[in-house]
């Protein structure tokens, strides 16, 4: 009898620890952690969670970290990556912020509706599909060095790229986001969060010329002269000419002053 008392109450244990989770403001978990606050056993948890259907899912089928997924977010199939993603990452061990368009939209930048959410890791990683959310990852390895800042307002922790280096970084992977001309609308927008003392923190940190001239050409282009100047004040003397687009070819007007080719059509010659 007291097995069978001992054997119910541990059948609701998974149940129980969710909310626990929920009251306190969590909507993620390792399976590890369900296993040391419970009792369970490796395989008693994963059945428990089996058992609770569409209350929680897995972030990848290769990994046990789970959401908890609450009524109101049934129909996504997840809690919002905000909610979960610096637990995500302090689980794996690994540096991260959220970046490019997905940190630009946290600052008020949103030139393009933003099917994914954008994150900066330092070894690569496959996307991450669970409902309908996705997460896109992209590597740096000076992501630990990177400026960054608490996201304001979040339901949960959350580390963003500053506004510098938030448009360094639109530059830097210009290709990857819908190209050069993406990028500097989504620059436009957080030029008056821009300060010059930040930039230059975010050039010597980077220390990346040819994406400089780019990002240099880009502010003088927007209007931003006074930051363009930083940049230029940053540069070194003797630099060879780099294309505006890497890789793309064609009529290419040289823009001494930033030592441009000017191979893109989306940003004035």
């Amino acid at each position: 009898m007291k097995q069978s008392k001992s054997k119910s109450r541990m059948d609701g244990s998974a149940d129980a620890f969710i909310d626990q989770r929920l009251a306190s403001g969590r909507v993620a978990f390792p399976l590890a952690d369900l296993v040391k606050e419970t009792g369970l056993s490796v395989t008693a948890a994963r059945n428990q969670l089996l058992r609770l259907g569409n209350r929680v899912t897995r972030v990848s089928p290769r990994q046990q970290f789970f959401l908890i997924v609450s009524p109101e977010h049934r129909a996504v199939g997840a809690p919002p990556v905000a909610w979960w993603l610096h637990d995500y990452f302090t689980w794996l061990g690994q540096p991260y912020y959220l970046a490019l368009q997905s940190a630009a939209g946290s600052f008020g930048s949103n030139p393009q509706a933003l099917q994914v959410t954008q994150v900066m890791t330092k070894i690569p990683r496959r996307s991450i599909e669970v409902g309908r959310i996705r997460v896109q990852f992209f590597v740096k390895r000076t992501v630990e060095q990177t400026p960054t800042q608490p996201l304001a307002n979040a339901f949960a922790p959350l580390q963003a790229s500053t506004p510098a280096a938030t448009t360094f970084d639109l530059i830097r992977y210009a290709a990857r986001i819908g190209g050069i001309g993406r990028a500097a609308e989504t620059i436009a927008p957080l030029l008056p969060l821009l300060r010059g003392v930040e930039l230059r923190r975010v050039l010597k940190i980077e220390n990346e010329p040819a994406t400089a001239q780019r990002l240099g050409f880009v502010l003088e282009k927007l209007g931003a002269t006074q930051l363009a100047k930083v940049v230029q004040g940053w540069l070194p003397s003797d630099l060879p000419f780099v294309p505006l687009v890497p890789g793309l070819r064609g009529n290419t007007p040289e823009i001494n002053r930033w030592r441009i080719l000017n191979n893109a059509r989306e940003i004035g010659r």
